[in-house]
């Protein structure tokens, strides 16, 4: 017998049937396939596992690295002042910010003025979370010139009659606004309950909205004249779209790990219609989470080797339970002109097996495109290689308001940072505003962990630009800006 013959034999054999068989027999090393394995992208886009993975060689690279920032010259806002309960006055922590802004994304001004909008709270209690307006003169650039008008809503303003969710507010959450072309302040937020199990609340978030009422009392000073029109939008439904509060929290036994979501609402405009982008967490009918969701590969990658390896290693990794309960999600609901629900659609952007969070979605199109944008945190991550100190501006670029998005810079990395939490100079929840006739947007960030330091404050980072073309973006070199800035002249 020809025992060489033989041997090429069967391998041209082996060959033939891989080829047959659609390449994948080719693929050497990998884990076997399981009778569970499956294919389902749901019919929007996807942070993938490899996409993640492949970011990791991307950290380092100057075009998506947040720039370094002075410690001795970082601020606390000289604004940034309340009463507290025993009737002292007390410095702020602020965090996240967003401007008042045009139907196209660009900072709006009212009468000559920029606002603010920004979550601020006594640094000694967490729990102290609450909507405040900031305004500056139209062109001033300085940390300065903010000047705070106080809280947005009174404690009494949640008590609307036949509304079912504002009376248990608890927090005011992150959102957006726009200046609406009747010149009005439309204000978009998250309406937070506390977390109480004997009261059955789980800590629900609801998209809530109002028409911020504002005046100039007299020459350089704004006033909140109260809300009106003060509604809940949209808290998830049925559960099928997004997953709502009591599918998280509300069974026999309350799994801690469990990170729910419905918040930051994002105005958006798109041929005479609106929309509200926000982040959320996938529904029962749109990839739910659970270990089903470790055996689809459009949540690893197109190659179904990486899938089968990257598959095997987190079944047996300690950060299979997260990655089970990892759904997060960007959506999307479209409402009418009275800002109450329309519409309910698929999500734009989910994070299976990924991430449980990616944070303050903010979307607009810019020459022809539309971007979307969100943070999300590498201590929320499942990914090997990502740890605690990852911090990232994700974004992704689409044709179309509603997708397929792709990743920019080929795995969806826009900005990066991995700094100390107890550095001065960490930042996080960066928003992207676009600039008018220009290819740069301002990016804007706050700096300094709320409650970390005594005398350092959570307040404005130093702004910087960005350069987008297309699917590319870069940091612009040499672009640091003053704190808290939004604007810039070309």
């Amino acid at each position: 017998m020809n025992l060489k013959s033989l041997a090429k034999r069967a391998t041209v054999v082996t060959l033939s049937t891989a080829i047959l068989a659609g390449g994948d027999a080719l693929v050497t090393n990998a884990a076997p396939k399981d009778s569970k394995d499956h294919k389902e992208d749901y019919g929007f886009s996807h942070i993938t596992r490899s996409d993640m993975k492949n970011m990791i060689d991307q950290h380092g690279d100057p075009d998506f690295t947040v720039p370094s920032f002075d410690a001795s010259t970082i601020e606390n806002i000289p604004s940034a002042k309340k009463i507290n309960e025993e009737g002292s006055e007390i410095d702020m922590d602020v965090w996240d910010t967003w401007p008042l802004q045009n139907a196209d994304g660009t900072v709006a001004e009212y009468n000559g003025y920029h606002i603010l909008f920004g979550l601020a709270g006594d640094p000694k209690n967490a729990n102290d979370t609450f909507i405040y307006m900031f305004y500056k003169k139209a062109g001033e650039t300085s940390i300065d010139a903010w000047k705070n008008a106080g809280r947005v809503f009174d404690d009494e303003d949640k008590y609307i009659p036949d509304d079912p969710y504002l009376k248990d507010q608890s927090e005011e959450w992150s959102g957006s606004a726009t200046f609406t072309s009747d010149g009005e302040v439309r204000l978009f937020y998250t309406n937070r309950t506390e977390f109480n199990l004997d009261k059955e609340l789980y800590g629900k978030q609801t998209l809530t909205t109002a028409q911020v009422n504002v005046s100039e009392p007299e020459a350089g000073t704004l006033q909140v004249d109260g809300v009106e029109d003060h509604k809940s939008i949209f808290e998830g439904g049925d559960g099928s779209i997004y997953q709502n509060v009591n599918q998280a929290f509300g069974g026999e036994e309350i799994n801690f790990n469990e990170n729910h979501t419905l918040r930051d609402p994002h105005y958006v405009e798109e041929n005479g219609r609106k929309y509200l982008v926000f982040e959320a967490n996938t529904g029962t009918e749109t990839g739910y989470q659970g270990e089903e969701s470790l055996y689809n590969r459009a949540y690893y990658s197109n190659s179904n080797k990486f899938f089968q390896d990257e598959k095997e290693n987190l079944l047996e990794s300690p950060q299979k339970e997260f990655a089970e309960l990892a759904n997060g999600a960007i959506g999307i609901i479209e409402i009418n002109d009275d800002y109450t629900l329309k519409n309910v659609m698929k999500p734009l952007v989910a994070s299976n097996t990924v991430t449980d969070e990616i944070e303050r979605p903010n979307i607009f199109k810019k020459d022809g495109k539309w971007y979307l944008f969100t943070s999300a945190r590498g201590s929320k991550m499942t990914i090997d290689g990502i740890d605690n100190e990852d911090i990232y501006m994700l974004g992704y670029v689409s044709n179309s308001l509603t997708g397929p998005y792709k990743p920019m810079n080929k795995t969806g990395i826009v900005l990066h940072q991995d700094l100390d939490p107890h550095d001065v100079t960490w930042n996080y929840a960066h928003y992207a505003i676009p600039q008018e006739n220009s290819d740069d947007v301002v990016i804007t960030s706050y700096m300094t962990n709320r409650g970390y330091f005594e005398d350092d404050k959570s307040t404005f980072s130093p702004s910087f630009k960005l350069d987008l073309k297309g699917k590319k973006s870069s940091v612009v070199e040499d672009s640091i800006l003053e704190q808290g800035q939004i604007t810039v002249d070309e």
